[in-house]
């Protein structure tokens, strides 16, 4: 009877990576746990495979087969021992630098430490016998076959890498004896490209977006060089306020990337090219694009909207000189986008008193020249909505994510130079966590620190939290309401008085817009300054609520919409976008 590839599917990633990377030479050792990749590479004629009895000698024969040919070279062998016969074939292959992949198979790893037949731990890897060591586990869902294909493809990658070296995939099968399937599924593939590399081609009318995570402020030259091939591509940079850029195509999408009832087609990208670190604005999951390319320095696969296709291992500004052709400056796509930021401010109804009403009515007001921090989740999010004047340096602690140093972070960046004003906006959990900063003697004049204390973690009671749903009843221990004085009056006016603050406070709307323009005056002033602004939790999920609906939901308002804004052109395009 013909057998065929394997079914389990970590075994077919496996195989069709190592097909697309171009790596033939396999030598396989016998046994029971490895049969499954064994009986998938020796059925496939791409594949040059040998016999090895003794694993010892099968990783220096690959380690000859690697020195004489230039090329990759995979071991295979089964659970138990076989593995450990690797280790001085292995070692030889580090220190020469040679690309020698030890596929070890094993059962499923939580047999590890009981007793059972033929299971060995392989979690740890002496430090000179490999490069790179992964797990790859069955799969069984989207997610963890996004999973292995991250895996494998990094595995892979690391042969070359640097100079190369060997590297080690656990493969765990399920002794499946199911080899009938005669074509091999495909797997994701994702290149590294390095300055020296040829570079791929830009699909041709591509509809391209440049997303900023969290990134240090651009300098003049890298700011030139992104708006060079914005205009060249007619792309758009999408960004949020930990960004850093500040060029002639930014855009902040998160008020349209998250209306729940509105169509993102028009602002979806075909490739979206990646740059920065963790951002903190969510919306933009919902318009992630067909492939991803990210650019950095560090040139590891980091692949959050699961479409990752190429890394580019390089200064940003090497890759985006590399693809700015010249030619006819285009902004039809920033001024759609921008166009349709205006018609979702112009939906917005009257928000109630809350940190987005505040942000909606602040965000021009913040003195050009000054710093911004805000805090994670409620604080980030709703000033995300709304644009800030040029010049405003922005930041928030996303790269942990955690609400403990909001406060501290200002501060410090406020001792960099005094004459700059620094403000903070941060919900009270995060305030009250980080308290003990105010009293720290180096706080200047320039600090600026707006509290919104609604008396508990106010994100637990957005309408699309999970929290939401157990109403008051979360407010016990997943909003953590009632702490810190459950919303005195006084307790912060008089701990930041005592201190040497100057404090004021509002509790609605009439009250906000009477202190406000002292709080943001870009003049100095003689303390630093403590602004509290007490507001429902009800009113601040409402408040989201009311955003993110504001935009009318149904294809016909979208091409409506979309004629308005870019014409009757484009309009048929995003018609043929909805009906899929």
């Amino acid at each position: 009877m013909d057998k065929f590839y394997s079914a389990e599917r970590n075994v077919q990633i496996l195989v069709a990576l190592l097909k697309a990377h171009g790596i033939r030479y396999v030598i396989a050792s016998p046994g029971t746990t490895n049969i499954n990749f064994v009986a998938s590479v020796q059925c496939d004629p791409f594949f040059k495979v040998f016999s090895s009895v003794d694993e010892r000698s099968a990783a220096y024969l690959a380690c000859g087969i690697a020195s004489e040919s230039g090329e990759p070279v995979v071991l295979s062998c089964t659970g138990a021992t076989a593995s450990r016969n690797y280790v001085s074939g292995l070692t030889e292959a580090y220190y020469r630098k040679l690309p020698v992949l030890a596929v070890t198979s094993t059962q499923n790893p939580i047999k590890v430490g009981h007793l059972v037949p033929q299971v060995i731990d392989r979690s740890q890897q002496l430090a000179d016998m490999s490069v790179d060591s992964v797990m790859l586990n069955m799969v069984g869902n989207k997610s963890q076959e996004w999973d292995c294909e991250i895996k494998v493809n990094k595995a892979l990658l690391a042969l070359r890498r640097h100079g190369g070296g060997p590297v080690h995939i656990n493969l765990e099968t399920g002794y499946n004896q199911d080899f009938s399937l005669r074509e091999l599924p495909p797997a994701r593939l994702i290149r590294r490209i390095m300055p020296h590399d040829e570079f791929p081609e830009i699909p041709a009318d591509a509809r391209i977006v440049v997303f900023v995570g969290a990134h240090q402020p651009f300098s003049a030259e890298l700011t030139r060089a992104v708006d060079d091939f914005c205009a060249c591509h007619d792309a758009v940079v999408f960004c949020d306020v930990t960004s850093g850029y500040h060029g002639e195509y930014e855009f902040h999408p998160a008020l349209i990337a998250s209306q729940f009832n509105w169509a993102k087609d028009p602002i979806r990208p075909n490739l979206m090219i990646h740059i920065g670190e963790v951002s903190g604005d969510y919306s933009v999951d919902v318009v992630v694009a067909d492939q991803l390319w990210r650019v950095n320095p560090d040139g590891e696969l980091r692949d959050r909207f699961m479409k990752l296709t190429h890394v580019f291992e390089m200064e940003e500004i090497t890759f985006f000189r590399h693809y700015a052709a010249g030619g006819e400056r285009r902004t039809s796509f920033i001024e759609a986008c921008r166009n349709f930021h205006e018609q979702a401010l112009a939906a917005l109804p009257e928000l109630p008193f809350s940190n987005v009403w505040i942000a909606q009515h602040s965000a021009a007001r913040v003195p050009e020249g000054s710093t911004l921090h805000v805090g994670i989740l409620n604080s980030l999010r709703c000033w995300n909505y709304f644009n800030l004047p040029k010049g405003v340096r922005t930041a928030c602690n996303v790269g942990g994510f955690g609400i403990d140093g909001d406060v501290s972070t200002l501060i410090g960046a406020s001792l960099v130079d005094p004459d700059r004003l620094c403000f903070a906006v941060v919900g009270d959990l995060a305030f009250f966590y980080d308290l003990n900063v105010l009293g720290n003697r180096h706080v200047g004049r320039n600090v600026r620190i707006m509290l919104i204390n609604n008396g508990r973690g106010t994100e637990f009671h957005n309408s699309d939290h999970p929290a939401s749903k157990f109403g008051e009843d979360g407010d016990k221990f997943m909003a953590a309401a009632g702490h810190f004085g459950n919303k005195s009056p006084e307790l912060v006016k008089h701990y930041a008085q005592d201190l040497g603050y100057s404090y004021m406070s509002a509790s609605s709307k009439e009250e906000y817009l009477a202190v406000c323009d002292t709080f943001f005056d870009p003049k100095p002033c003689e303390r630093p300054m403590v602004l509290e602004v007490f507001t429902d939790s009800d009113d601040e999920s409402q408040a989201i609520y009311q955003l993110r609906t504001a935009l009318a939901d149904g294809s016909g308002t979208l091409k409506q919409l979309a004629r308005n804004v870019l014409g009757s052109k484009l309009t048929s395009k995003i018609g043929q976008f909805i009906k899929h």
